[in-house]
Order: structure tokens, then C-alpha cells, then sequence
């Protein structure tokens, strides 16, 4: 029955003692925001550990709702800001090349690693790298925007910045990434696609990894609420 409700009524009953509602839009949006967190941070736990805090930040803060923008935004709003922390502490720890290069290993399926070519796997290696050099701010727009196809203006909801700052971050991202990328392009050149739209349909600048894996289930489901 809890099924066919909108995310908004499900947030309400929720705020009103439904014991099973949150759980609900969980099922629901996890394994994208699970996809957004792991290609913002680029590593499992910590992707994992940040759908777990945005999670449970939502569950307490839910009557803070105002239904000024989707329930999904909202969640994925709270999302990027638990990945945003986690990767500027991280930025402030940083591990040896050796163990991030280890870290971004662990990202390929082992389906994958086992079955698709190796050039494959060595693109995918070279992409997450890539992203993983840009300061989060730039990551986490380029991933909105180009490896998750929203528009810019949903991703400046996303964010909470204007629609400038967004065009602004990925053009700056796009412009770090290009001479490192440049080498993957069909004839070693060209030059990013402009900013709007679904760049998943349009071509994106930085492709995303191969298949759909990254929607792994997340680890307790927002259970710590």
C-alpha cells in the first residue's frame, strides 16, 4: 500500500510516526545516491559510510521538509554534502599514491575485470583517477552533471549554488580533465561538450564507468536510524 504513495506523502507519514515509510524511500532512491556517492568519493567505504550519514541525517531532519523541491533532490542534496565532507577530511589524510591507486582497483566489478578486455579495465582505471585529482567542489558537479545526466539546473539544486557556480565548477573540471583525457578520445582530441542538458545523451566529457554495477545495495540501509 506504501508502495504507490509520492515520495512527499511518504516523507509525511514518516514525520507523522509511520515506523515504515522511511524505509520506503530508501528502497527507493539508495542505490542512485549509493551511485552518486561512490563516483563522487571513489572509494566503497567511504561512499557507503557517506549514504549511511546522508541516510540518517534525512531520517532526523525530515520535518525540516518545506516541499520546495522533490523529495529525491532533497535526499540527493544531503547526499552530496556528506560526500563533499568526507572528501575535503580526506584531502587532509592523504594516503600515499600507492594506496589510492589500490583504492581505485578495487572500484572495477570482478565480473568485469575478469571478463571484459584489459583495455577496458585500464580505461576505467584511467577515468576514476582522472576524477579523483579534481577538488570535490568540480567532482561533485561534473559527476552530477556528466556521469549522472541531470540538467544543470537540477544539479544546482542538488549542489544549493546557483546555476553559474555549476556551469562554472564543471567547465573548470572539464578544463583540468581535458589534457589528461585527451589521450582516450577517438584521435587523441577535440574538445568537451558544452554545459546543459542530459550530457548522457549528448556525450559526456568524462564517461562513466563501464555497466551499471555501481548500484550495489549500500551496507545497513539507514539502519543506524
Amino acid at each position: 500500500m506504501r508502495d504507490g504513495l509520492s515520495d512527499a506523502d511518504l516523507l509525511a507519514r514518516h514525520v507523522d510516526g509511520d515506523p515504515d515509510a522511511f524505509g520506503v524511500i530508501v528502497r527507493r532512491h539508495r542505490d542512485r545516491l549509493w551511485a552518486v556517492a561512490l563516483r563522487t568519493l571513489g572509494d566503497r567505504e567511504e561512499a557507503a559510510d557517506a549514504v549511511q550519514d546522508a541516510l540518517v541525517s534525512a531520517y532526523r531532519a525530515a520535518h525540516t521538509f518545506r516541499g520546495q523541491s522533490a523529495v529525491t533532490t532533497w535526499l540527493h542534496r544531503i547526499t552530496v554534502n556528506a560526500c563533499l565532507d568526507r572528501a575535503r577530511k580526506a584531502a587532509s589524510r592523504r594516503t600515499a599514491p600507492l594506496a589510492e591507486t589500490e583504492r581505485l582497483e578495487q572500484l572495477i566489478e570482478p565480473h568485469e575485470s575478469a571478463a571484459a578486455p584489459a583495455e577496458r579495465g585500464d580505461l576505467h582505471r584511467e577515468l576514476l583517477q582522472a576524477l579523483s585529482t579534481l577538488p570535490p567542489d568540480q567532482r561533485a558537479a561534473l559527476v552530477l552533471v556528466d556521469m549522472q545526466g541531470y540538467p544543470v539546473a537540477e544539479a544546482a539544486e542538488v549542489l544549493d549554488v546557483p546555476v553559474g557556480t555549476v556551469k562554472s565548477r564543471c567547465a573548470r573540471g572539464r578544463a583540468r580533465l581535458l589534457p589528461i583525457l585527451t589521450h582516450l578520445r577517438p584521435g587523441g582530441g577535440g574538445s568537451p561538450p558544452p554545459d546543459g542538458g542530459r550530457n548522457r545523451t549528448q556525450g559526456a566529457s568524462v564517461p562513466p564507468p563501464a555497466g551499471q554495477s555501481d548500484a550495489d545495495p549500500v551496507k545497513g540501509g539507514g539502519g543506524r536510524a
